[in-house]
């Protein structure tokens, strides 16, 4: 096994990060000036679709069935309302609104030639008036969170323009700084381990494998220390993401020997909450939101709006636990949905409880190892994290900091 990664794959010693290579400042310089103008734009071919996951309305006795947020609909994930109201955790829903993506490029302009990915929202004339107000919530969001060109965070997607076409759908343009997501990249990485263990890859020596897995642990690391970067920067400027995922971290690289230039960024703002003082318990998108934090005790507006940055720091949470989980699981022994009812159901939170569960299951030894790692860092910053009572839970700075998002637990290894 080996003790250390080659010192061009260590963390900044520095809290809270990670080397970085030098900023574009092109993009940065004229962030304020998004294109709105289709022809400035060409567009390429289909890419895909998919639906959004947000967190839907708190399920407690005292409100009856689970409300929808402007037609999310339920997922039915087998929580009793007792169970949810002890454990006070998240309700997630999947969206009616289905977007497509397509590739393209900026012809006009000072950004012509710049790669770009289209989301495209159906329009108001096709009956999703919900993908409008969605659409809107992310436009203003990345235009808020750009709009200082000097503070731009590297680890949030970036917005090149917008514009709506004759039928109603919303297009909006991003730089493509990657296409894969972290659901991706968690999926490849567990199929693959299940191929090799199959026979169907060539079989790794003991000492490449343990290299192998050295580089693994540092790629998820740096990915969840990118994450929690965005978060940050979105939390210190009075923004909630509400919708975060293995799916809404979007990747340059999938490849974890090029770990050391990965750059994670978060995506999929339609569902993001303005937290500023004068806007708390508003929002048109942000009803479920301010129903939970009621049931869960919070009345002031102070109250209110720690509930939500805590909320976004258990989604934060249940992102930590999948990427410790699932790269590091054969395919097909764990999902997303199972742990989150092995945390939330099972065992009630109780994360190191849940420790010695997997502890007895071989098949989950490596995620169990990795969160063990400097004394059992991973599951010490879990057991915050995903804390029942949100009171409780770190700021997205302390997560950012801690020695386990650092990689500081590495060069302890």
């Amino acid at each position: 096994m080996l003790k250390a990664l080659p010192a061009q794959f260590l963390a900044s010693p520095e809290p809270g990060g990670w080397r970085r290579r030098p900023r574009r400042r092109l993009l940065h310089l004229i962030s304020a000036a998004l294109l709105t103008n289709p022809a400035y734009f060409e567009v390429g071919r289909f890419l895909g679709g998919y639906g959004f996951m947000n967190i839907t309305s708190y399920s407690s006795s005292q409100f009856g069935e689970p409300s929808n947020v402007a037609g999310i609909q339920d997922l039915g994930l087998g929580y009793s309302a007792d169970e949810i109201e002890r454990s006070r955790v998240q309700d997630i829903g999947e969206g009616e609104v289905t977007i497509r993506l397509y590739e393209g490029r900026v012809v006009q302009g000072p950004l012509r030639g710049t790669q770009a990915v289209f989301k495209v929202y159906p329009g108001a004339r096709a009956g999703a008036s919900e993908a409008d107000v969605m659409a809107l919530n992310e436009l203003r969001t990345h235009a808020f969170l750009q709009s200082d060109a000097s503070g731009i965070c590297d680890n949030i997607q970036f917005l090149l323009g917008a514009f709506e076409t004759s039928t109603g759908e919303q297009w909006l343009a991003f730089r493509d700084d990657g296409r894969y997501s972290a659901a991706d990249y968690a999926k490849l990485t567990s199929e693959r381990q299940l191929k090799e263990k199959s026979g169907d890859m060539i079989f790794w020596n003991p000492f490449n494998r343990a290299y192998k897995l050295e580089l693994r642990r540092y790629f998820v690391l740096k990915l969840l220390n990118g994450a929690m970067c965005g978060l940050v920067h979105m939390h210190n400027h009075d923004r909630l993401h509400q919708s975060l995922g293995p799916s809404s971290v979007v990747l340059n690289t999938v490849m974890e020997r090029e770990g050391l230039y990965l750059v994670p960024r978060l995506r999929d703002l339609a569902f993001s909450v303005d937290i500023g003082y004068s806007s708390v318990g508003a929002g048109a998108l942000s009803d479920g939101l301010w129903r939970r934090a009621s049931a869960a005790g919070a009345s002031t507006p102070l109250e209110k709006r720690a509930f939500g940055i805590a909320d976004d720091i258990y989604g934060a949470g249940l992102l930590a636990a999948y990427m410790a989980f699932i790269p590091f699981c054969e395919a097909g022994i764990m999902d997303g949905i199972s742990l989150q009812r092995l945390f939330e159901s099972t065992f009630r939170l109780d994360i190191y409880a849940a420790r010695e569960y997997c502890l007895a299951d071989d098949r989950l030894s490596e995620a169990v190892n990795f969160l063990d790692l400097g004394d059992g860092a991973g599951w010490e910053l879990l057991q915050a994290m995903l804390h029942p009572d949100y009171r409780k839970r770190p700021m997205a700075e302390a997560v950012l900091n801690h020695r386990f998002i650092t990689g500081a637990v590495l060069r302890n290894y």
